[in-house]
């Protein structure tokens, strides 16, 4: 579309407020919005309109949408969940792969007899983190940076399998969802009820 559509400031400002509008409804979880009565809600409002629909009507519709919504998510996440369990399910059958009694599971990828970190100790490692399908949601491999953070103070797969690595070992671990972010999982990044892997190599005992 044409700059030349909206020749003056107002126009043009006018233009970008809907297009946030717009973007913003875009990626809401609702995806049935019908055009024709969000203009004439939001031409209503900036008019300062009585609404159209009363407020009964709006509430009922939005608990329907609402639940939808929940109903929604709990069938994705139930999903993710089964991918997750069924993944290591398979993968705990591979003689590389040791399963703790927690669920945790846990391969040596580079082995070394240095010494090993306690719940209270602060550790400098390198990582790498995927979900069960592949794809990157973290690492510091890739940053080029090693982290540094105290053993007790991060999901519980991660604090269990700190205390069992010695200093200069490259292990990598499949973290269930309940030793990971759990069922809410984790500011967007990481779905709920995800499973995780990651190459976690020890670098050393900070204190």
């Amino acid at each position: 579309m044409s700059d030349n559509n909206f020749e003056s400031i107002e126009q043009r400002v006018s233009y970008g407020v809907g297009r946030q509008l717009g973007d913003q409804l875009r990626n809401n979880p609702f995806k049935s919005f019908d055009v024709t009565a969000v203009q004439a809600g939001l031409a209503d409002a900036l008019a300062g309109n009585a609404s159209a629909v009363s407020d009964e009507a709006l509430n009922e519709a939005f608990a329907v949408v609402s639940k939808q919504l929940q109903e929604q998510e709990q069938a994705a996440a139930k999903e993710k969940a089964a991918e997750g369990e069924a993944f290591l399910a398979e993968n705990a059958k591979r003689k590389e792969v040791t399963v703790t009694e927690s669920g945790l599971q846990y391969e040596v990828v580079a082995a070394a007899e240095g010494d090993k970190p306690t719940a209270s100790s602060t550790v400098r490692v390198h990582y790498h983190g995927t979900f069960i399908n592949g794809d990157v949601f973290d690492s510091s491999v890739n940053r080029g940076q090693p982290a540094e953070f105290p053993v007790g103070g991060v999901i519980a797969g991660w604090t269990e399998a700190l205390q069992l690595m010695p200093v200069g070992s490259k292990w990598r671990l499949y973290i269930p969802y309940n030793l990971a972010y759990g069922e809410r999982g984790s500011q967007g990044a990481i779905p709920p009820y995800s499973a995780l892997i990651f190459d976690v190599e020890l670098l050393d005992i900070i204190s």
